[in-house]
């Protein structure tokens, strides 16, 4: 409704139009949607909603439908068709979920955070080494919903492999959650791969002959092992519960999530190795930049010593007395400066041969 705003000089306000928000449609948010019967994709393009019918109508094969980022406009068109529960809507829109997994009736939700190495040439240049995302997999009896967050989530790579393998997707839409996981894991392995590269060059650094030490790597791969440890722990439970006894996921699945769910056990064990690492590094790092700090001390604390010895004749002299016999001869000048320079001398190599200096 337009509406009035004070312009506070008497004059008449100017009547400001709210235009209304136009949705954008579904079809934006969509990557890609297949009909799978008996494990092979069907020919020609649908919309999901006219796919889902012609599955419940003929009754065989499932729908796969992968959605990037949608908004709740478009996932609650979604959720209209697919009969998901009003609850993972928000979910499946703001992201930033732990990994977890939610049964409503038939329809599993799970949530998976995926992770991206961030290449750089030094751990000293590097501002961050992880990335992160998302991907919540819907799966019901005869569809699998995939909702992606972030730029590294692609799952075309996936789906390209499982049309060349029809006998795996012909067990169903749980064949697209199992891929989805074991891509999502073998992504972790490579993760930890090369972080592992990284935490030996701290080490390194944190060990080596080079007096100056710069502790702000260590902090920072240490900030994303913390980042790698919130996105796969939490994990274990969801894959242990579907690799259960789950009527819902066949037995021949389950075999391959318990695969999954190994590997994940893997990641698990090198991030927490990765932490206590990193740990011990900090307190060794901790400990040598205190001894840089106490040389750094006894340096100064020397050189002022020495600075004291003509600073201390300086003051004597300065202060004027009358009755000082020797400023009257011409030896005391050359005999003080020659003084001045044995005594800072003496103390130089003294400091010296004790590691002051």
């Amino acid at each position: 409704m337009p509406h009035l705003r004070p312009t506070g000089r008497g004059f008449p306000a100017r009547r400001e139009r709210v235009l209304p928000r136009i949705p954008v449609p579904v079809a934006r948010a969509v990557v890609d949607c297949a009909i799978y019967v008996d494990g092979v994709r069907q020919s020609g393009r649908t919309s999901y909603s006219e796919a889902l019918a012609t599955v419940r109508r003929t009754g065989r094969g499932f729908v796969w439908l992968g959605l990037h980022a949608p908004d709740d406009e478009q996932m609650t068109g979604v959720a209209e068709v697919f009969g998901l529960h009003e609850l993972v809507v928000e979910d499946a829109v703001h992201a930033h979920q732990r990994p977890k997994l939610e049964v409503y009736d038939d329809t599993h939700f799970l949530v998976l955070r995926t992770v991206k190495y961030v290449e750089h040439e030094s751990m000293s240049q590097a501002s961050e080494v992880v990335e992160t995302g998302e991907i919540m997999v819907f799966v019901g009896r005869d569809f699998v919903i995939t909702v992606r967050h972030g730029d590294h989530t692609h799952l075309s790579g996936v789906r390209r492999r499982l049309e060349e393998v029809p006998e795996r997707l012909a067990l169903g839409p749980t064949a697209v959650l199992h891929a989805i996981a074991d891509k999502v894991v073998d992504s972790y392995l490579a993760v930890t791969d090369r972080m592992e590269a990284d935490l030996d060059t701290i080490e390194e650094t944190v060990f080596g002959t080079q007096s100056r030490l710069d502790i702000d790597p260590v902090y920072l791969l240490k900030r994303e092992v913390l980042e790698l440890r919130r996105a796969v722990t939490p994990l274990t439970g969801p894959l242990a519960r579907l690799s259960a006894d789950n009527p819902l996921v066949p037995k021949e699945i389950r075999r391959h999530l318990r695969d999954v769910a190994d590997h994940l056990t893997t990641v698990i064990d090198r991030v927490v190795e990765y932490d206590e690492v990193l740990t011990s590094l900090l307190e060794a790092a901790a400990a040598k930049v205190g001894i840089q700090q106490n040389t750094d001390m006894r340096k100064i604390s020397a050189w002022v010593a020495i600075a004291a010895v003509p600073t201390m004749v300086a003051g004597i002299y300065g202060m004027n007395f009358e009755h000082m016999p020797e400023l009257s001869q011409p030896w005391a000048y050359p005999t003080v400066l020659i003084g001045l320079v044995v005594a800072c001398t003496v103390l130089f190599f003294n400091f010296r041969r004790h590691h002051w200096l």
